[in-house]
């Protein structure tokens, strides 16, 4: 038996599921920017009543650890920490950009089974956080930060469909449109049922981390901007 608390705050959603030896049972979530501390506990407690689950019931907490928002990844780990400190629960780490890949699956229809999937999380600007996957979920190029342009993803045969999605994919349509075969995936968003099946494999594996040193992924350093002088 696994019961998995599933947390996802990489993005500007915030999304809180609980699973069941891989079946998702309930999930609470809201793309809306800067809320996650406010409403990941409601949500929290919102998934145990619905699946009528308590807390220290769960057997995992799984968390995506990122590449992402800084502040969001910060709460989404400090609040997954902190219950498996507090209910002496293992933790479980799910890279995002491959869990992104697994919710793509439902939009398989719009894509051919030897497209490259591209998931793409907005870095400001024009860069973003990716990495290229097969529709198996292979990788094929890892995670990396990538300012895009017109010269983006050169080195792959212009005969092979190219799937981009995520918050920072729409941004980078105008720049890659000269790829004849280019989609788009415009309703995916980040969601901690993507977790499932990655949580529940490294679960059964015995895939867990040091809670007291696991940090999320950041990829960049993080830059604190300062506020204009009014």
């Amino acid at each position: 038996m696994s019961l998995i608390l599933q947390i996802e705050t990489a993005t500007t959603v915030c999304s809180i599921a609980l699973a069941q030896n891989g079946q998702l049972l309930a999930v609470k979530e809201v793309n809306e920017r800067n809320i996650h501390a406010e409403m990941i506990t409601l949500f929290i407690q919102d998934v145990c009543d619905t699946a009528g689950k308590q807390l220290k019931d769960i057997d995992a907490v799984a968390v995506s650890k990122g590449p992402g928002s800084y502040t969001g990844l910060r709460i989404g780990v400090s609040t997954a920490k902190g219950i498996c400190f507090a209910l002496d629960k293992p933790l479980i780490a799910v890279e995002t950009l491959q869990a992104m890949v697994t919710g793509a699956a439902e939009f398989s229809a719009l894509y051919a089974t030897e497209a490259i999937l591209c998931p793409m999380i907005d870095a400001r600007r024009m860069e973003v956080y990716t990495a290229l996957y097969s529709t198996t979920g292979e990788l094929i190029k890892p995670t990396a930060a990538e300012i895009i342009d017109d010269n983006s993803f050169a080195d792959i045969a212009p005969e092979k469909q190219l799937v981009i999605f995520g918050d920072g994919a729409e941004k980078c349509i105008q720049a890659l449109a000269h790829r004849g075969k280019l989609t788009f995936l415009p309703d995916f968003s980040n969601s901690a049922a993507q977790l499932t099946q990655l949580a529940l494999q490294k679960f059964e594996a015995g895939e867990f981390e040091n809670i007291a040193y696991f940090e999320p992924y950041y990829l960049k350093e993080f830059v604190a901007g300062v506020k204009a002088i009014k």
